[in-house]
């Protein structure tokens, strides 16, 4: 097994044993301090993942992101090993008519689908980070392959329990994006991209 697939075992474990209660705790957290950070304040239209597999809880959020009046999109798998594209949701109600996409998550099926240039902001899920802002996703490579074709314009945060923060630099590929921040229900971690 490779250092990287022993890292993503590791903690999809740790993941898997976090209770509701403490995953309800992470996302009112991250919640919190999101909202207070200076990208989600100016960004008008931004594009938020529904966790499904463990990830830091994102209902919260995006609930609390349609009060302020944010444009709000989901992402969707149009064919597998392409770019993400994103469907704006109007209201939390609209949750209740997602669909299941054969990668398991859930993804609206209405309404027209849009490349990320039309977000301003990206919160992303994330199964590790270090201290650089680099990021280890689940392995399809959907999130990078999304932000090569805008590679500078949308704002990347990431959403991650402390434990997903690794100690020692990633490794990575000439394709892998960096993040600009990621938020745990502890602290902000702020990056300068390249």
């Amino acid at each position: 097994m490779s250092a990287m697939a022993q890292l993503r075992r590791t903690i999809f474990q740790k993941r898997r044993h976090l209770t509701l209660r403490q995953r309800r705790l992470a996302g009112r957290a991250t919640t919190h301090l999101l909202l207070r950070h200076p990208l989600i304040k100016r960004s008008q239209h931004i594009g938020i993942y529904l966790d499904a597999f463990g990830e830091v809880p994102t209902r919260l959020l995006l609930t609390q992101l349609l009060k302020l009046n944010k444009s709000v999109y989901l992402p969707v798998v149009i064919r597998t090993h392409t770019a993400l594209q994103w469907r704006p949701i109007g209201h939390f109600s609209c949750l209740s008519r997602l669909v299941h996409h054969p990668l398991g998550m859930l993804q609206p099926m209405w309404s027209r689908a849009y490349p990320v240039n039309r977000l301003d902001c990206l919160i992303m899920p994330l199964v590790a980070f270090d201290d650089l802002g680099h990021r280890v996703g689940m392995g399809g490579g959907y999130y990078d392959r999304t932000l090569a074709i805008e590679p500078h314009r949308v704002h990347r945060i990431g959403l991650a329990y402390e434990f997903q923060k690794v100690a020692t630099t990633l490794s990575t590929q000439p394709w892998d994006q960096a993040l600009d921040a990621v938020v745990t229900p502890q602290q902000i971690y702020t990056f300068k991209r390249v």
